[in-house]
């Protein structure tokens, strides 16, 4: 057999089979509508994962809403937060009690000033007080309110004379004591500042 009888054969192999295929009308449609069925499957997916992502986070987001700390804890009956802050101790004998050094007197400006003996105060809580004005010593007894309120009394002291620090001056003066830390402050009463003084380490 020739080549060219062979090849007439093999092609009505070919039609013969093709003709016995059934015809099927509507497959180019078919396939594009199952196409378009699993695009849209594919977004009704895709949309209700992205809710779902959505559901999650707005529910995250309240959880951690509802377990943070509020900025300031809920009080009973509608009232204030109480602060922090301490409220002062009043002043009594007992802290006022100790040795002072002067760190400002109004109107004297020779603190610094070579004297023989140290100018200090020296408190005690049995309401005594002594000290020195850097020549003479000094001596009286004091008082002190609750709310700072202040007297104090001069006894007998000498009267040697040098750049004297004016104790007695500021003590007879003072109406009124605070305490800042570790400063003793007198007030006259017009509430003016008379003198500061420092704690003695």
């Amino acid at each position: 057999m020739s080549n060219t009888d062979l090849e007439d054969d093999l092609r009505g192999t070919f039609e013969r089979a093709a003709a016995s295929v059934p015809e099927s009308t509507g497959l180019t449609e078919r396939a594009t509508t199952g196409a378009q069925r699993a695009r849209r499957r594919t977004w009704i997916v895709s949309g209700a994962a992205a809710a779902a992502v959505a559901a999650i986070a707005v529910v995250g987001f309240g959880l951690a809403g509802s377990n943070s700390k509020p900025s300031q804890p809920p009080v009973a009956g509608g009232q204030a937060p109480v602060s922090a802050t301490p409220t002062p101790k009043p002043l009594t004998a007992q802290t006022v009690s100790g040795t002072w050094r002067p760190l400002q007197i109004a109107g004297f400006k020779a603190l610094k000033a070579a004297r023989p003996q140290d100018p200090v105060l020296v408190f005690r809580p049995d309401g005594t007080w002594s000290g020195s004005d850097g020549c003479n010593g000094l001596q009286g007894t004091y008082s002190i309110g609750q709310r700072g309120e202040f007297t104090a009394t001069p006894g007998l002291q000498h009267l040697i004379g040098c750049d004297n620090v004016p104790h007695t001056g500021v003590l007879t003066s003072a109406k009124r004591v605070a305490i800042a830390g570790d400063t003793l402050q007198f007030f006259g009463a017009d509430g003016r500042q008379l003198a500061s003084y420092a704690r003695a380490r």
